[in-house]
């Protein structure tokens, strides 16, 4: 081979190997995959029955994840992750393969999957600061729609 078949085939065996490393490994099961994380970090977890929700968050047909930390009992601590601006909530999409992977994590206080316009979307009740507003204002509704795997803002009140 040429001197410039070579240098293309290893450039191109880097660039494959290079996008490889950067895609996320699917996940099994998020529910497993979390409880096995809190099961090593706390001598005692517990889990709420509100802490996995499935359901199609993306509008494909296919059950996803969201889980939600503060059903979480930690070392006797609720929610061992929240603050004064909400609690860690992980949305996991899963593939027709088989498998799950973590498309966004938000802080938040809760959230409402509804229908809107013939669309699910989420109405995502959050600290009052993600609608540019002080602290102790009512809290911040963020309306997003999950489109592929990306979380598209709607609207904001």
């Amino acid at each position: 081979m040429s001197f410039l078949k070579h240098l293309f085939l290893a450039f191109t065996v880097l660039l494959v190997a290079s996008h490889a490393v950067a895609q996320q490994e699917l996940l099994k099961d998020p529910e497993m995959y979390e409880k096995t994380h809190y099961a090593k970090r706390c001598s005692e977890a517990k889990f709420g029955a509100g802490f996995i929700e499935r359901i199609d968050i993306n509008n494909d047909g296919i059950p996803d994840a969201v889980t939600n930390s503060s059903e979480i009992m930690c070392d006797g601590v609720r929610g061992p992750d929240c603050t004064a601006e909400g609690c860690p909530f992980n949305f996991y999409l899963q593939v027709k393969e088989g498998g799950y992977f973590m498309i966004a994590t938000a802080q938040m206080y809760s959230y409402d999957f509804i229908k809107r316009f013939g669309n699910m979307v989420f109405v995502l009740k959050m600290h009052p600061r993600y609608c540019e507003r002080d602290e102790g204002a009512e809290p911040c509704e963020m309306t997003v729609r999950v489109r592929g795997t990306k979380f598209l803002t709607i609207s904001k009140k």
